[in-house]
């Protein structure tokens, strides 16, 4: 009786331990879908642009709702007055629509333009470090008067992957671009 209760216990907890290991392993694994730390690059202005079409939307809405409210015929009112009233009130819709429709074309020019002018402002700073490493590595490649030819040869070689690292680094800011312009 003795052994075989060894036996259940041994052969319960080695039962037992992948399954608390599995647990575990699930547990510390990052999740699928955490929004929190999932914001892709393109997706960094729309969500400006959408809230503006959001917004653009809401001023429509409210102003149609308003406006359904003034063409009702009010009580005591004579149908003169209220074709009157539904006139002036007609125009005045058409104004106000017009002024909403505007006001979100002018914003959305404005929008596409800042957008145009921190994506050249990108590109100039990916020119302008491009340009520095190339300087930078055309200094590097020359030979020095101290050193020997192996040295020389073995110096290039590490300027060599440096500045190719350097250029892919920079290639990156070029894809970023990239993506950037054509998300939009």
């Amino acid at each position: 009786m003795n052994t075989l209760a060894k036996k259940v216990i041994v052969y319960s907890m080695v039962c037992i331990m992948p399954i608390g290991f599995g647990a575990s392993v699930i547990e510390a694994s990052p999740r699928d879908k955490d929004q929190r730390n999932e914001q892709r690059y393109e997706d960094r202005g729309h969500d400006r642009n959408r809230e503006r079409e959001r917004q653009h939307d809401e001023r429509i809405r409210k102003e149609k709702e308003r406006h359904e409210q003034e063409m009702r015929r009010r009580p005591h009112e004579s149908k003169r007055e209220w074709n009157a009233r539904q006139e002036r009130e007609r125009q005045r819709h058409d104004r106000e629509l017009r002024e909403i429709r505007e006001r979100s074309e002018r914003e959305r020019r404005e929008w596409e333009q800042r957008e145009q002018r921190e994506r050249r402002e990108r590109q100039r700073e990916r020119d302008e470090r491009i340009r520095k490493e190339n300087e930078r590595h055309e200094r590097e490649m020359r030979r020095r008067d101290h050193e020997s030819e192996r040295q020389w040869h073995e110096r290039q070689e590490r300027e060599r992957d440096r500045h190719n690292r350097a250029l892919r680094d920079i290639a990156a800011i070029l894809i970023g671009i990239a993506i950037g312009s054509s998300s939009n």
